[in-house]
């Protein structure tokens, strides 16, 4: 059972995960501006303006021991391209949810995002053991919808009306999630999806 998760490096070969910081700042901002990605309506990702309010916000919740942010450098470019977080942390279960995220338009559906997800499931169920973890999205982002269900999380039901999004339209989230027992088969599908 974990009582406190702390930020660790999670390397692989097509993505590093690094603690979140203010270092991270202007090329979380470059990265945002690769297809304007915070201009899309469904999803909540912070403009080049609002990213140091981001930061600040993610920082604030790993201090309350709720959230642990990460920045997602692409290995082949060196660049940070993105955020990723354990978020709605369960520490007496122990479970959480994989969310938060966002990557730059030149990134979308590569192998970066899949070992993203490995190196985050693989630290959840195999030096946390979770007995369970969580992906939420929007019912009206089918492409996020798609690629949680490629991953293999199951899904579990719609929140309706669950939360208000910034431009104030109620959203209805789409819960999906991946248990113990369901883990070897996923983390397989990934190597295999990844070419290990």
């Amino acid at each position: 059972m974990f009582t406190a998760i702390r930020p660790v490096l999670l390397k692989g070969d097509h993505a590093s995960l690094e603690p979140l910081s203010m270092d991270h700042h202007d090329a979380l901002c470059e990265a945002t501006a690769d297809g304007e990605v915070w201009k899309l309506w469904y999803t909540n990702v912070p403009s080049p303006a609002g990213m140091r309010a981001e930061i600040e916000r993610r920082l604030e919740l790993l201090g309350q021991g709720t959230m642990v942010p990460w920045a997602v450098r692409d290995a082949k470019s060196g660049k940070v391209v993105g955020m990723t977080t354990y978020m709605n942390m369960e520490a007496s279960k122990p479970r959480l949810e994989i969310g938060s995220t966002w990557y730059a338009r030149s990134v979308q559906r590569t192998a970066l995002n899949t070992e993203c997800k490995l190196l985050l499931l693989t630290h959840a169920f195999e030096a946390l053991d979770c007995i369970a973890v969580e992906f939420r999205t929007s019912f009206l982002n089918h492409p996020s919808r798609r690629a949680i269900e490629r991953i293999g999380a199951k899904a579990d039901g719609i929140l309706r009306n669950h939360m208000r999004m910034p431009d104030g339209t109620l959203r209805d989230t789409c819960v999906y999630s991946i248990l113990p027992h369901e883990w070897p088969a996923v983390k397989k599908g990934l190597l295999f999806k990844l070419g290990r």
